[in-house]
């Protein structure tokens, strides 16, 4: 086997072009920002976050790429400082020698420290070099906040389940650098739950894949046949035992069952998806959610177990991690219900989004105006024993009402004691 067979099939299929690209059409989709800042060859310094095998590191390449400009790549958790001034006078030197821009691709790059942040800080603010970063972490709260305000932000999502099976059966026919030259023939069903399984991480879909067609051997026909259980096999995961249409639904029953205070059929439904290969994280994910929306102020215990779940199935893993989940799903379905935190955030977002005379009312503002405008001065609450009345809306919305308690479990408690700040005693739901 040569060394460029060596070579990990995910790597082998990078896109070399935005033509090939898949996946991330928020961004890259033509007239978005990005698309049109490539068109014209105005990208500069940017963040990539978001998923693994998403095309973060695929994208930044691309970039480099399409603007002839030179490449320098490092990896966060390999180089130090020596390396990343190294990138800079080199950078310099071919910036004042031919005028040629260079990029430096730092993958992980929430891993770098202060001072190997510190010393690329002024090559970025004199044009001296661009910088594309890619991470599975958030930036704002993973990285050096003096790089992150000198970069365009992007948040790439997991690539779709018909974007990924695009990508498959092109390493599938692909003779150059996928699989061409082997004898396959991989069953419609096995793409399609390879696909899915994958959870929108190409890399893992293509080496999976890979992985099935070099470990099964020829068959009577010289032909390689890859079917699900294989594919499941190479993904360490047992096959699905349901479609995509059942998982979504048994998903959806679990949800309601939570919703509906069923604890048997929420159990029933949690460990259906799990005997059917569903990894338990997706539940506890689920449960997180559902804390909030369904059950919100009423408990607010039910947040901290889902949080628990997760957190229990992330260490501890299957089958230990059963336990702390079942605990959930029944704390969560016996809990009494209110929805008041969902309908609240979207009466604020919405206000969010669309007021425009939000003007802050001075005794608020961070350095006041001595200007009257009728509001007075900063009362301090702790002044007056923790809580003072005082306008803190804008004067547009200073009437809006968004968080309305419920009269159900630990809610009914704060009616009495919010409103009464306000004047008026709220309608009965």
């Amino acid at each position: 086997m040569g060394m460029t067979q060596r070579i990990p099939l995910a790597e082998r299929m990078r896109a070399n072009n935005l033509e090939e690209f898949v996946g991330q059409q928020h961004i890259v989709g033509k007239n978005k920002l990005l698309y049109r800042a490539i068109s014209t060859g105005t990208v500069g310094s940017c963040i990539f976050y978001g998923p693994p095998g998403t095309g973060k590191t695929t994208l930044a390449g691309i970039i480099a790429k399409m603007l002839n400009a030179n490449i320098e790549k490092l990896n966060a958790v390999s180089s130090g400082v020596a390396d990343a001034k190294a990138v800079i006078e080199r950078a310099r030197s071919q910036k004042q020698m031919f005028g040629t821009d260079t990029y430096l691709l730092l993958d992980e790059c929430h891993r770098w420290s202060k001072a190997q942040s510190d010393c690329v800080l002024q090559a970025i603010e004199e044009g001296s070099i661009f910088f594309i970063g890619s991470t599975t972490e958030n930036p704002y709260t993973s990285m050096t906040r003096a790089i992150v305000s000198r970069c365009s932000v992007f948040e790439f999502k997991k690539v779709s389940q018909a974007d990924v099976e695009i990508v498959l059966k092109r390493a599938l026919t692909d003779k150059e650098k996928g699989l061409g030259e082997y004898k396959t023939a991989v069953e419609d069903d096995a793409i399609k739950y390879l696909a899915f399984a994958c959870n929108g991480d190409v890399r893992n879909a293509l080496n999976s894949l890979e992985l099935a067609v070099l470990s099964t051997p020829v068959g009577k026909d010289r032909k390689i046949h890859i079917d699900k259980q294989v594919v499941a096999e190479c993904l360490n995961k047992r096959p699905l035992s349901i479609d995509e249409s059942m998982y979504y639904d048994y998903l959806s029953a679990f949800c309601k069952s939570l919703r509906g205070s069923d604890a048997d059929a929420a159990l029933y439904y949690a460990f259906r998806l799990i005997k059917s290969g569903i990894q338990p994280e997706v539940i506890a994910r689920r449960m997180i959610a559902h804390a909030s929306e369904d059950v919100g102020m009423a408990d607010s215990n039910a947040l901290l177990l889902a949080i628990s779940a997760l957190t229990s199935c992330e260490k501890l893993g299957a089958p230990e991690c059963y336990l702390t989940l079942s605990h959930a799903i029944i704390y969560i379905c016996e809990a009494e219900k209110s929805n008041s935190v969902v309908v609240a955030m979207n009466k604020a977002m919405e206000d969010a989004e669309n007021e425009r005379e939000d003007i802050v009312p001075n005794h608020l503002k961070n350095h006041p105006s001595t200007n009257n405008d009728g509001h007075g001065s900063y009362k301090y609450p702790h002044d007056y024993g923790g809580y003072v009345k005082q306008q803190y809306m804008p004067d547009s919305l200073k009437d809006k009402i968004y968080y309305t308690p419920s009269e159900n479990g630990r809610e009914k408690n704060l009616i009495r004691k919010k409103f009464a700040k306000n004047g008026f005693v709220p309608k009965k739901k």
